[in-house]
């Protein structure tokens, strides 16, 4: 069995720990806020001060369906993973919704990514930028009443720049569902 250099060993771990801090380091948060203008990478703490999340209020009538969408505004300069990711360990950007009553939602359908080269990946990776539009099918039950349905939304991303990655967050925000 061939081995590596005790000074190789240590070199490799060294970088792959420093490849996991800064693909994954963090705590996710729960905010949603918008993009401060100006943003420079020392003021980013987290995905959360690059990211935003929002919806648009829908309509349905019991018995059928809608596409809702899920609006990400990335900040310029700023990108975010696609899903799927081009490697397993990169972090993917992920909607989950909770369930309300009488509506069910299908799977989220992501954007068509963006191949981009960075300096920091030796090939193109599956990014975001600017605005991405997930879609989320809803479907309401027909013996649904009528009346508004507040349907909660999680957003998983995570930011990074030309030469780094940013921790994880959490975006928070509500899909406001009328069934007619």
């Amino acid at each position: 069995m061939n081995r590596l250099p005790v000074n190789s060993c240590l070199i490799l771990l060294v970088l792959t720990a420093t490849l996991l801090a800064a693909c994954s380091g963090g705590q996710p948060t729960t905010n949603g806020g918008p993009a401060t203008p100006g943003t420079s990478p020392a003021q980013v703490s987290s995905s959360a001060d690059v990211v935003q999340a929002s919806t648009t209020a829908t309509s349905v009538n019991a018995g059928q369906s809608v596409n809702a969408t899920i609006k990400l505004s990335i900040k310029s300069g700023f990108h975010v993973n696609a899903n799927p990711p081009t490697f397993s360990y990169l972090i993917p950007t992920q909607v989950t919704a909770a369930t309300v009553d009488s509506v069910t939602v299908g799977k989220p359908v992501y954007p068509s990514a963006v191949k981009k080269k960075f300096q920091f990946a030796d090939q193109p990776l599956a990014v975001y930028e600017g605005e991405a539009l997930v879609t989320l099918p809803i479907n309401v039950a027909s013996a649904a009443a009528k009346g508004p349905r507040s349907l909660p939304i999680t957003v998983r991303v995570q930011a990074c720049d030309e030469q780094q990655c940013f921790p994880p967050a959490t975006l928070n925000t509500t899909l406001q569902i009328e069934v007619k």
